[in-house]
């Protein structure tokens, strides 16, 4: 039981890093070095926004590629890629945080 919420924490830790954006981590702090870390629920909201700010930077990579408007294919593509792999992470998270629940609930006491 612990090893699975400890997937789902070291999964949630390293979504802002991988998305390329940057934002909080688990380890980050707000302050010095005896400051609390950020709570679990600010980094899904911040995970969840950067997989929605990478969605909308490769539709408007793509938008720009069909209308004509400079876009290179590759940086269409490339936006497209980092967007693809922020949602399967994102969902590699949630699958991992579900299945910890279940578990937590199938425990007898």
């Amino acid at each position: 039981m612990l090893t699975a919420l400890n997937a789902v924490t070291s999964a949630a830790q390293s979504l802002p890093a991988l998305t390329g954006i940057g934002g909080k981590t688990a380890a980050t702090s707000t302050g010095g070095a005896g400051a609390e870390p950020a709570p679990f629920s600010d980094l899904l909201s911040d995970a969840v926004s950067q997989v929605n700010q990478l969605e909308s930077q490769a539709h408007t990579a793509v938008e720009g590629l069909m209308s004509g408007s400079g876009v290179d294919v590759h940086q269409a593509m490339i936006a497209t890629q980092k967007a693809s792999m922020a949602f399967e992470l994102s969902l590699a998270v949630r699958n991992k945080a579900v299945q910890a629940y279940q578990s937590v609930i199938g425990m007898q006491f």
